[in-house]
């Protein structure tokens, strides 16, 4: 059986392709981000997609229904995902897409996480430096973490930097323990 990620990624593609050919890919997007929305706030709607007892056809009808005024390749990609079993996967495909719109347009997505709050200044001077870094533009997520101390913690994908000072406190324990050894 296939992973759900694999077939998460294939839907999500499939829609990608489409959207860039018709030169929409921003439009789908915030389509698939305000349905995702609605999944969240109207807890009815995302039972009725989970359902297993509701078959295919039946979800896609009623996907139609929610959809009506939507953009015409986002009401047929989602009635095709209805259709073939995967509607509980929309969250999913729409992260999938959102990933892959991403790397279309060359951004970098961070969690940028500080011990205390950045203005927006501060915020901003970051940023700036990792798009002059990375030659690619960035959209920043930005949390705090008081255990940090001091510092930051920046995540890019699988990447993490930490410069926090909880994190050079726990590299030099590691360092002196490493040192005590024989």
């Amino acid at each position: 059986m296939r992973s759900v990620a694999v077939v998460a990624r294939t839907y999500a593609k499939a829609l990608f392709d489409s959207a860039k050919e018709k030169g929409r890919l921003d439009e789908v997007r915030v389509e698939l981000q305000e349905f995702v929305t609605a999944l969240h706030e109207v807890p009815e709607l995302q039972a009725l997609l989970r359902n297993p007892q509701l078959d295919p056809p039946a979800k896609a009808e009623a996907l139609s229904a929610v959809l009506e005024g939507a953009d015409e390749l986002v009401r047929n990609f989602f009635r095709v995902v209805a259709e073939k079993g995967r509607a509980s996967l929309i969250e999913e495909i729409a992260r999938e897409y959102e990933e892959l719109v991403a790397a279309e347009e060359q951004i970098l997505k961070v969690e940028l996480t500080t011990a205390v709050e950045l203005d927006d200044k501060e915020a901003t001077s970051i940023v700036d430096q990792i798009e002059k870094a990375s030659g690619r533009r960035v959209e920043a997520v930005r949390s705090v973490d008081p255990g940090l101390v001091g510092g930051l913690v920046l995540k890019a994908g699988s990447l993490e930097v930490d410069s926090s000072v909880r994190g050079r406190l726990a590299r030099l324990r590691h360092e002196l323990v490493q040192g005590a050894r024989p």
